[in-house]
């Protein structure tokens, strides 16, 4: 339809570019890579003008398709920060980004990919070297650990305001306090982080150097015979490239091929797993070349002269284009590869041999060139808390100009800033990050503790406040919501249906001959000639139940892809030719493969009923009766199912009647228009099932992600930009529908209008994406993150999933059939997928909500303090003179307070059982409202409210010794901090009230022991009982008063569903 449209660019600029590409392409000659068909170089030069015309985001412009390219206006693209902010904040990283950049080229320049030649038993013909065939995700080395850890907490303004405080100590004329109380705090939270950083990067050694130590059978040319080398050595790279693989990795091994391969010599096919590449658990059928299964012995394959020309290194895994060319034979032979001829790496052979030729290794396989670097993940409540330090900041700076500013600008003034810079800096609590880090860690000793979701494992503990601030979930499809599982549950013929229930009544009539079947047989068996149809005028006869189960169980049987694979008695050596030899063909050691678990659920159920296949090759098929008869079939032809045809068909003769029966069977929507009554019908045998696209539909609405009535918009195939201009234009029309989109429309349309999808897609209550490679999953969260700005998370079981998981916000892992790569990449790791709802809705809520409470309650802290001083500074004639000293500031952020204050990590606002009964409530988390400048700045007044009152009241009722100044101000300080603590609780813990108890009693215990800073024989009168009770009173009585009456007229929401 797009070649038809014509397309007016809007600026002349565009048509001058393309006359410049028209030349250089039309210029280049053979051989250049440029030989473009005409009528597809037409194609898209209509199509680059979609560019000057992006897709409508209104509703204008609709009126007709064919105006479509002429009526609509620009998208609006990502939004951007703009101000003082970008300009310095986005300026400082675009100068760190570049610096990296430059410094990681310098040192690690990329090697360009290129095609390559590979000649069997000649490596030293090979021009293009194999690069060292090893996987590495660690993110450091032993050099760049310590400064990449260090830069990794410094980064972010309050860790890089902490090291400069605790460095200006070292200065005699700012030095304001004991170097313990800057440089404790600070190291704990650096030793902390290294050791959990540390303990990270030895685990992902571990799991590297397991994965680059399994071994491989090496074939030689001493003796023709296999030598095991290690995966990784030298000799087994620079070898002659011919490798034996099948009893090293037997099925079930759960291991991963390191090496690219392509099968040479085997039985002519062989069976792979794939779950760790491409998520389908289900074994795949790879077929070898036909030129080299002519060869007599393993040896010959280095007499000859071959060679294989391959692509160059590529991100798809599913497809392959190269050449198997041998020169010696007259005339040479070439023969075409394709990806049925390829074993990808961290593919395993499941059942058969391979002799394979390496083509690809290390970070040129598919596996590594589709797996992403690990990034540090932040969460958002980090990023959130460092902004309100950087206001801080600000207020700390213009608290302590003012400060000079009333002092005058005596003297040295610069040192005076500088000291009340540092008088003030508990504004910024260095306590903070310690507070916070030892809650993520309580929050995951929750998490993997809760008995309602077992198995539950927190990989990534400084983000568990993450979990609670989802607003996009992207899951793996098939295998994490089914688990790969599928069961036949109802046969239907006609006016008979049979279910579970009814199953033995099938069982009685394939045990019983049916009477047809065996005429019809009696009568082939004298004649070789294959029976054909009676003639029309012949009285049609209406077919017994009995004939009719035989005939649908049997097409059930035949009409598939299945085989039957039996283990090896042998696990581990041997060679290839006695591999069949090794095979126990009973009952018990089968299993079935095939492309689907819906097609081995059918095969599996005609073995339960009592029709069993028991063997299958290229050519044929056999099936064993009730009564143990072996009936063979030969297999004429194949119709493999595609997404194109929806449907899937083979042609077989019975080998005794010499019968030729055609079976096809596919989606309803398919066959609907095939299957009516008619002359050929009763010789056609069908029945449905579901494609790709159809499964992810059907899941879709099965498992609620759809309902059912609601609209589906099926997004059609597109291979260009007119063509998904034209789509996407359809799909805007369309509203509140989801979407099913295909992974090669979808790359078409990334490509092209990347944020034009992401707008339509946005305002989709569900998107399913079919066939997506493990690029496109992570391409997808990464655009979800910059066009929206919302936290995404990730869940997947399989290898295929771990770029996705990776690229998101917050990764979650299942561990499945499919593998624990998934899990083990992942932040979280679960055993099912409906453990997600109580981790996401339960931990997920409490964990950003405690954490939100706590990070305010501790700057809280800071701010009431500072605000002391300040008044103190302010009475006393602006002197930079501290008020509290020594053991009272380190007491009072530690044993004073911190553990009632840390005791918020068990607070919460409703039951677990209440916030899965209403998913609204976590809904409200998305708008951040419990940690905002809102919320901020309401703590920012309590502060200043109660630190005045606190040292003004202290001032005021003091008489004689200024010491009774800190004695009372203090002790009143430190109740206030408690009672605003139990004010801030909302469901107490026991634990909470022995916090309480065990600070204020550690307080009044060591009251005899700070003689250097109290009067003890004033702080045992009733005087100073009776003042450091009314202060606090004043302090906090009224903010109890404004609670109570906020909660009575304005109750917040999750009040309403525990009353």
């Amino acid at each position: 339809m797009a070649d038809q449209i014509p397309l007016y660019p809007v600026r002349s600029a565009a048509a001058a570019a393309h006359r410049k590409r028209a030349a250089y392409y039309s210029a280049a000659g053979p051989g250049s890579g440029a030989e473009w068909p005409s009528s597809r170089y037409q194609l898209e030069d209509e199509s680059a003008h979609l560019d000057e015309m992006p897709l409508m985001m209104s509703e204008e412009g609709f009126e007709n398709d064919e105006s479509d390219y002429h009526t609509l206006p620009r998208a609006r693209t990502a939004r951007r920060r703009r101000g003082l902010e970008r300009f310095v904040c986005g300026g400082w990283k675009l100068l760190c980004a570049s610096c990296c950049d430059w410094l990681v080229n310098i040192c690690q320049r990329k090697r360009e990919l290129k095609a390559r030649t590979v000649w069997l038993g000649c490596p030293e013909k090979c021009e293009e070297k194999h690069p060292r065939n090893s996987i590495k995700n660690q993110k450091y080395n032993i050099f760049t650990f310590i400064p990449g850890v260090l830069y990794e907490q410094f980064k972010f303004f309050l860790n890089l305001y902490f090291l400069v405080v605790s460095c200006s100590q070292f200065v005699p004329a700012l030095k304001i306090g004991y170097l313990y109380t800057y440089w404790a705090p600070l190291g704990f939270v650096l030793a902390v982080t290294i050791m959990r950083e540390a303990i990270d990067e030895f685990r992902r050694f571990q799991r590297d150097k397991e994965v680059n130590s399994q071994l491989y059978s090496k074939l030689t040319v001493r003796e023709s015979k296999n030598s095991i080398g290690h995966g990784i050595s030298e000799d087994v790279r620079k070898s002659s490239g011919l490798f034996y693989c099948g009893p090293l990795a037997p099925r079930g091994s759960g291991g991963s091929q390191s090496w690219q391969k392509r099968p040479l010599h085997s039985a002519s096919s062989c069976f792979i797993r794939t779950d760790q590449l491409d998520g389908e658990t289900d074994w795949k059928l790879k077929v070898a070349v036909s030129c080299t299964q002519r060869l007599p012995a393993l040896g010959d394959l280095f007499s000859i002269s071959a060679y294989v020309y391959a692509q160059k290194p590529q991100l798809d895994i599913h497809s392959f284009e190269g050449t198997f060319t041998r020169e010696d034979s007259d005339p040479p032979i070439h023969e075409s590869l394709s990806i049925e001829n390829t074993l990808w790496a961290n593919t395993i052979v499941a059942s058969g041999t391979v002799i394979g030729v390496v083509i690809y290794t290390g970070k040129e396989t598919r596996s590594v060139m589709n797996t992403s670097n690990p990034k540090n993940k932040v969460g958002l409540l980090d990023l959130e808390l460092n902004q309100l330090t950087k206001a801080l900041f600000v207020a700390l700076v213009a608290l302590s100009v003012v400060m000079v500013t009333l002092q005058g600008f005596v003297g040295p003034w610069y040192r005076s800033l500088f000291r009340f810079l540092l008088l003030f800096s508990y504004i910024i609590p260095i306590s903070l990050r310690v507070n916070l880090d030892m809650g993520k860690a309580a929050y995951g000793w929750m998490i993997m503790k809760d008995e309602s979701i077992p198995g539950t494992v927190v990989r990534t503990s400084t983000i568990p406040e993450e979990l609670g601030r989802l607003v996009y979930l992207l899951t793996d499809k098939t295998g994490t919501l089914t688990q790969n599982e599928m069961v036949f549950k109802r046969l239907h013929l006609g006016t008979v249906s049979y279910g579970a229930d009814t199953m033995d009544e099938i069982q009685g009539h394939l045990r019983n001959p049916c009477p047809q079947m065996q005429s019809q047989a009696g009568g082939n068996n004298a004649s070789s000639t294959p029976p054909r149809k009676a003639q029309s005028s012949a009285p049609k006869v209406r077919k017994s139940v009995s004939s009719r189960v035989h005939e649908a169980v049997k097409a059930i049987a035949l009409c598939h892809n299945v085989s039957p694979v039996y283990e090896s008695r042998a696990g581990v050596g041997g060679e290839a030719e006695y591999a069949e030899a090794d095979q126990d063909f009973s009952d018990g050691n089968r299993t079935y493969q095939a492309a689907s678990p819906d097609e081995v659920a059918l095969v599996q159920w005609t073995e339960s009923v009592g029709l069993t296949l028991v063997s299958r090759d290229l050519g044929s098929m056999q099936l064993r009766t009730p009564s143990g008869q072996i009936q063979t079939y030969c297999i004429l032809q194949m119709f493999p199912f595609t997404s194109e045809s929806k449907r899937m068909g083979v042609i077989v003769r019975d080998e005794s009647t010499a019968e030729i029966t055609f079976y096809m069977k596919g989606a309803d929507v398919a066959m609907s228009s095939v299957v009516q009554y008619n002359d050929w019908l009763e010789e056609e045998i069908w029945m449905l099932t579901g494609d790709k696209l159809e499964t992810a539909t059907c899941i879709a609405k099965s498992s609620h992600l759809v309902s059912r009535t609601q609209d589906i918009h099926i997004f059609r195939p597109v291979t260009n930009r007119g063509e998904a201009h034209l789509e996407l234009n359809a799909f805007r029309r369309k509203h509140d529908c989801a979407l099913v989109i295909s992974g090669d429309s979808l790359e078409v349309c990334l490509k092209y209008y990347e944020h034009e999808l992401a707008e339509l897609a946005c305002q989709c209550p569900a998107v399913v994406c079919c066939r997506c490679s493990p690029t496109q999953k992570a391409r997808i969260a990464k655009l979800l993150q910059h066009h929206t700005g919302k936290r995404t998370c990730a869940v997947g079981d399989g290898g295929n999933d771990v770029s996705m998981i990776q690229a998101a916000d917050c990764g979650i892992g299942i561990e499945g059939k499919e593998g624990r790569q998934a899990s083990l990449a992942a932040d979280f790791s679960v055993t099912q997928f409906r453990h997600i709802g109580r981790l996401l809705m339960v931990h997920g809520r409490s964990s950003y909500k405690r954490s939100a409470a706590l990070g305010q309650f501790v700057m809280h802290r800071g701010l009431i303090i500072s605000t002391m001083q300040a008044v103190f500074s302010s009475v006393f004639y602006f002197a930079s003179v501290p008020l509290y000293q020594g053991f009272l500031m380190v007491g009072y952020a530690t044993i004073y307070t911190m553990f009632p204050v840390f005791s918020l990590v068990l607070d919460q606002d409703v039951k677990p059982e209440t916030a899965m009964l209403y998913p609204e409530l976590y809904k409200d988390l998305t708008k951040g409202r419990s940690l905002s400048f809102k919320t901020f700045l309401v703590w920012v007044l309590i502060s200043i409210y109660q630190g005045g009152i606190l040292m003004y009241g202290a001032l005021l009722l003091f008489e004689s010794e200024f010491v009774h100044v800190l004695a009372i101000s203090f002790t009143a300080l430190i109740l206030t901090e408690l009672l605003m603590v139990a004010l801030t609780i909302r469901t107490w813990h026991w634990l909470m009230a022995v916090a309480e108890v065990l600070s204020l009693g550690c307080y009044v215990a060591s009251l005899a022991f700070l003689n250097e800073y109290f009067d003890v024989a004033f702080i045992t009168t009733v005087t100073f009982v009776w003042k450091v009770s009314a202060i606090t009173m004043v302090s906090c009585l009224p903010l109890y008063v404004l609670k109570y009456l906020k909660r009575k007229l304005s109750p917040p929401s999750y009040t309403k569903l525990t009353s």
